[in-house]
């Protein structure tokens, strides 16, 4: 049988829910809305406030503040969410809030993802699984990230942007433009730089299908015709290749903003 610890010198809110094997470190504070799964950590001088709930077998690490309000004008002290997924880990410094009225009213966090030192995941987010943000990456608000995703440290993404998965996002890169699905991206206004080919092999995925990306990367970023006619070109030539076609349907989802684009020669 495990036991959940308290530190006696944290402050746990009526009404805040903890689960079994939690231990809560010197100086923390969990506010009464707080869910706390089974298996989870909190170091010390650690703050959870408003309608959160944290997975199980989540470490977080010292100052990290997790549930604050949104850092948006319009908020207005409406009650919204935010849902940490399974195993992650938060180190020190990082920051993280719940979404607005204005989207879903909720942030979203997948499961096995590293929050590095002082990153910040706005409001309204969407982070999938096994996801990394490398020490001060920096998420605007209703930002979408995919499975896999890798952010390097100082990482800047402007709000509403959509980075693919297994996409990585190279240091000190600010990105004003949606990423593909197993996108590189770097630059301090991030171009596009090739596919995560590193990335994919450590993944596992085999050289025939990083050849089939990259044959289908090279294609749709030609320079024959419109964007919108080579997506089409692509979408017929590999129409029953499924990782190629999540490129096609990431990109025929565009929402905010175009595509990022390889730096014209």
């Amino acid at each position: 049988m495990t036991e959940t610890t308290i530190h006696p010198t944290a402050i746990i809110e009526d009404g805040a829910q903890i689960g079994t094997d939690v231990h809560i470190g010197p100086y923390c504070t969990v506010g009464s809305k707080v869910v706390l799964e089974d298996n989870i950590e909190l170091r010390a001088h650690v703050h959870v406030e408003g309608k959160t709930t944290i997975g199980e077998g989540t470490k977080i690490y010292p100052f990290a503040s997790i549930g604050t309000p949104p850092q948006d004008l319009k908020y207005a002290g409406e009650e919204t969410i935010l849902e940490i997924g399974k195993n992650n880990k938060i180190r020190e410094h990082v920051t993280m809030n719940p979404g607005t009225v204005q989207d879903k009213g909720k942030t979203i966090i997948g499961d096995n993802c590293l929050f590095m030192m002082a990153s910040h995941v706005a409001h309204d987010c969407v982070i999938g699984n096994n996801v990394i943000l490398a020490n001060n990456a920096t998420l605007g608000g209703h930002v979408h990230i995919g499975d896999f995703a890798v952010l390097g440290g100082l990482a800047a993404i402007h709000q509403f942007v959509r980075i693919g998965a297994h996409a990585i996002i190279g240091g000190m890169s600010g990105v004003e433009n949606d990423v593909i699905p197993y996108g590189r991206v770097k630059g301090d206004r991030a171009f596009l730089a090739g596919l995560n080919l590193i990335g994919l092999e450590r993944r596992g995925f085999s050289k025939e299908d990083i050849r089939k990306l990259q044959r289908a990367f090279n294609q749709l970023f030609g320079d024959e015709g419109t964007m919108d006619q080579r997506i089409e070109t692509v979408s017929e030539d590999f129409s029953e290749d499924d990782l190629v076609m999540s490129i096609i349907n990431f990109a025929k989802e565009k929402t905010k903003f175009p595509l990022c684009q390889p730096r014209k020669k």
